[in-house]
């Protein structure tokens, strides 16, 4: 639901780098070109912003019972 501050697998710090991906996603470029251009090198790393899904809108209309 929401990127973690570092990679699960080799703890390098990719948090920061969340927004700037998603907001160049939405402008239509692709996703290899922006995990290059930010500087993601390792299959793990950009295993995590490929497989993050944003659900906390679609989370947070539940109520909590």
């Amino acid at each position: 639901m929401i990127i973690p501050v570092r990679c699960f697998s080799c703890g390098k710090p990719i948090g920061h780098l969340w927004e700037e991906y998603k907001r160049r996603i939405g402008q239509g470029e692709k996703p290899k070109k922006v995990l290059d251009e930010l500087g993601l090198e390792r299959p793990c790393c950009r295993s995590m912003f490929l497989g993050q899904e944003d659900l906390i809108e679609l989370v947070g209309k539940f109520k909590k019972s």
